[in-house]
């Protein structure tokens, strides 16, 4: 869905040039190197596993800027501490990066919606700042 927000864009072939689905804890691992032992540790929706996603896919892509989101949208698979709505992101960027998790109301499709409107705006953020964390 993000990458479909930013290449609804016209223009966007300017300075998109790639995305990953990995959808799977298998997938988190093939493609952007995150380590088994941060998924069964923490689970794939952490601050651990989105700032190795983050971070592996920047260093995949050999990108300036990229976003790791992982998340339960429901309407199922919540528990206690990880509740339907949790949503964490990984935001990686010249010279670092940063995490960040929200919880958002409703159905699957307006959390992942609001997902998407996070991710753009926080990502937009750090652009405009030059990396520093917003």
């Amino acid at each position: 869905m993000l990458a479909a927000a930013f290449t609804s864009v016209a223009g966007s072939s300017q300075w998109f040039d790639q995305s990953f689905v990995t959808y799977s804890n298998k997938a988190k691992e093939d493609r952007l190197g995150v380590l088994p032992e941060t998924l069964l540790e923490h689970g794939a929706v952490s601050r651990q596993t989105v700032y190795e996603m983050a971070r592996g896919a920047k260093a995949v892509a050999q990108a300036d800027y990229a976003v790791g989101i992982s998340g339960i949208a429901g309407p199922g698979g919540g528990s206690e501490s990880k509740p339907v709505g949790t949503v964490w992101f990984g935001f990686a960027f010249p010279g670092g990066s940063c995490e960040a998790m929200r919880r958002f109301d409703g159905n699957r499709e307006s959390v992942r919606a609001q997902a998407v409107a996070f991710a753009l705006e926080r990502l937009a953020g750090l652009i405009e700042n030059g990396g520093d964390a917003v």
